[in-house]
């Protein structure tokens, strides 16, 4: 699977796009903006969304901020009318801020200036396996969708004013996520970087604990690699197999899916995390930790031919831990 740099055409950008239109309470919905400046040194994450809880007097909108250039976090809190989505392309806007595919633009109290996107690239997909949940995206009694819009892309140019601190992200890098549905899952870990020596390769990896009708719930994980461009898959649709183990606050995965074998370790330290907010219901409230300062070592190999595809470490890494996640563990 060789990745393209437009997407699939518009049959397929409907998983990018707002879904509660017709959601009125027990809903959220949040897309997930990562940028890293050129030198991997800085990075900052904004998280425009919209929460609907059964108590219709705390809907609202919201831009979150995770801040690693001064370590900070901030929730700003915006009316429901200040949410504005595009329904052809990913377009959202949150008062006069504005987050799309082409560009960010933020004027908020802490950061403010404006970048401008290159194309993104996308995580394959098809009509029957619609956006990187595939099938999963069908079933309606999911708690929690997920969609991978941009595996990875470059910052052409933009600057941006933090704390009166001037940064240039110009030819820096972008990712971008979403999330929508009721709740977080109960346990969730993410690691996701972009910013891999020569910039040969990304990797973004979800996994959480699923309710499920009749089975009651299960480990479900999500894994995108790429290498030289190349896309390699590791989910639990394709029905690749998984091993995780935690040492401190970091972990050791294992997936394999056929003759290959991804080992993802990450390297992090504690005080680097900040608290941030999830929905639980719809409603927003400080369930998480995240970090965007930390490493992965990754390591892809084709077992058949004892091959290394790719070795090597993935700097300004966003690591985010949610829940009970000794659950997500083999036993």
């Amino acid at each position: 699977d060789v990745l393209g740099s437009r997407g699939l055409g518009d049959v397929y950008k409907r998983q990018d796009l707002y879904h509660g239109h017709d959601q009125y309470t027990n809903f959220f919905e949040g897309w997930y903006f990562k940028i890293v400046d050129a030198t991997a040194t800085y990075a900052l994450a904004f998280i425009p969304g919209i929460s609907r809880s059964e108590d219709t007097r705390d809907h609202h909108s919201f831009i979150q901020v995770i801040n690693l250039v001064n370590h900070s976090y901030h929730y700003y809190r915006y009316s429901i009318d200040d949410f504005y989505s595009n329904n052809r392309h990913l377009k959202i806007n949150i008062g006069i801020n504005e987050f799309s595919f082409n560009k960010i633009y933020v004027n908020l109290e802490q950061v403010h200036g404006i970048l401008y996107l290159g194309s993104p690239t996308k995580w394959p997909d098809s009509k029957l396996n619609p956006g990187s949940m595939g099938i999963y995206n069908h079933l309606p009694f999911m708690e929690c969708y997920s969609q991978v819009c941009a595996i990875d892309g470059d910052i052409e140019e933009g600057h941006l004013k933090i704390n009166g601190q001037v940064i240039d992200f110009s030819n820096g890098k972008y990712y971008i996520e979403k999330n929508w549905g009721k709740s977080f899952p109960t346990s969730w870990i993410w690691v996701q970087s972009n910013n891999f020596e020569n910039h040969r390769a990304t990797v973004t990896c979800s996994l959480g604990i699923v309710p499920f009708p009749l089975i009651k719930e299960f480990r479900g994980f999500l894994i995108g690699v790429t290498v030289d461009h190349k896309f390699y898959p590791f989910t639990t649709m394709n029905n690749s197999k998984l091993n995780i183990t935690v040492c401190d606050r970091d972990i050791i995965l294992c997936a394999t899916h056929d003759n290959l074998q991804l080992i993802l370790k990450t390297k992090s330290k504690p005080e680097d995390f900040v608290e941030c907010y999830g929905p639980k219901n719809g409603k927003m409230s400080p369930i998480l930790e995240e970090t965007l300062k930390g490493e992965v070592e990754m390591t892809l190999i084709n077992t058949k031919k004892n091959l290394l595809i790719y070795h090597g470490i993935g700097k300004a890494c966003g690591i985010e831990y949610g829940g009970d996640f000794s659950k997500l563990l083999d036993d």
